[in-house]
């Protein structure tokens, strides 16, 4: 077996099974949301490959049946057991039917599944903006409902995926869901994945002393995956163009699910919560959005607003 690397042999080019190289997670279960493409379904492989019995939680089962067979017949032998649970985020009656039916620990939770920019205002059913309904408040209310079988793991860990996309926009309070200000599909998804980078750093304060550990990452500028399915690509090559979208270099699928291996399973962050990290790495903090294609705004580690948001959030899932 070999040793795992430490975290200065690992960047922008590591792919996942690099990352999990030499770790045992045999014993262990997690689950990854949204894992029937893209980062998700290498961010499962790398999990199982290591010994976890991952769970895809996902809003087509069939299609993450389709998933499992493909793992099953490539992962090697000793792989951890993989199942497909039905979640939809923008259904509550889902999450909270998932996080009930969950029995026994949980090590791993793996927020994976997200939205990208629609060009029109949608709402869920509940009468929430879908960008921030999906990528955060679907969250919110999964990881709080399975609280109890994180805190049984003794060491869970929580992994939240964001984005570069926070440096679009703040958390704007007092209007989450584009009622009074004209609805952008780029701040409602920078708003979105700051809410993401909060939870984080709330969830490690508040459930410290039950063992959670909890990181949000950025995954990387990943062109093959199914997270930009509602993006009018014309569209978005014009604002590269401009100059208001820069965007890092593109990354594989296997890379962009590196960081969220490394979050998960790696002992090399051990301990570590309430960050974001990167390219594998904790980011650095920026002050201004300009060009920037990395690092942290502050407001997204601020510990006020994480605070904050938790208690909106809390409200607005009853």
């Amino acid at each position: 077996m070999s040793v795992p690397q430490t975290p200065g042999t690992f960047g922008a080019t590591t792919i996942a099974a690099e990352v999990v190289d030499g770790v045992d997670l045999h014993g262990r279960r997690a689950v990854v949301t949204g894992a029937s493409s893209g980062i998700g379904v290498e961010t499962a492989r790398a999990l199982a490959s290591a010994g976890a019995d991952v769970t895809l939680a996902v809003r087509n089962t069939e299609a993450g049946d389709h998933v499992v067979a493909r793992l099953e017949a490539e992962l090697p032998p000793g792989s951890g057991k993989l199942t497909v649970g039905l979640l939809d985020l923008a259904d509550r009656s889902t999450v909270v039917a998932f996080a009930a039916d969950w029995q026994g620990p949980l090590h791993i939770l793996v927020n994976n599944a997200g939205v990208m920019a629609p060009q029109e205002i949608t709402r869920t059913p509940d009468g929430r903006e879908q960008q921030f309904a999906v990528n955060h408040l679907g969250h919110f209310a999964l990881t709080t409902g399975l609280h109890r079988a994180l805190a049984a793991a003794d060491g869970a860990r929580i992994v939240s995926v964001s984005s570069t996309g926070h440096l679009f926009s703040p958390v704007v309070f007092d209007d989450l869901d584009y009622r009074f200000r004209p609805y952008d599909p780029w701040t409602s998804y920078g708003q979105s994945k700051t809410a993401n980078i909060l939870f984080a750093v709330a969830a490690a304060e508040r459930w410290a002393d039950d063992g959670i550990t909890a990181n949000a990452l950025m995954p990387g500028n990943i062109a093959d995956t199914n997270l930009a399915r509602h993006m009018d690509l014309k569209q978005v090559e014009e604002f590269i163009a401009s100059g208001e979208l820069a965007l890092p270099p593109q990354k594989t699928v296997e890379q962009g699910a590196a960081t969220s291996a490394l979050l998960a399973a790696s002992p090399t962050v051990a301990g570590v919560s309430g960050r974001y990290f990167e390219d594998c790495a904790e980011a650095k903090p920026v002050t201004e959005r300009g060009t920037n294609v990395g690092g942290v705004a502050p407001y997204a580690l601020d510990r006020d607003n994480a605070g904050r948001l938790w208690q909106v959030s809390e409200a607005l899932i009853g």
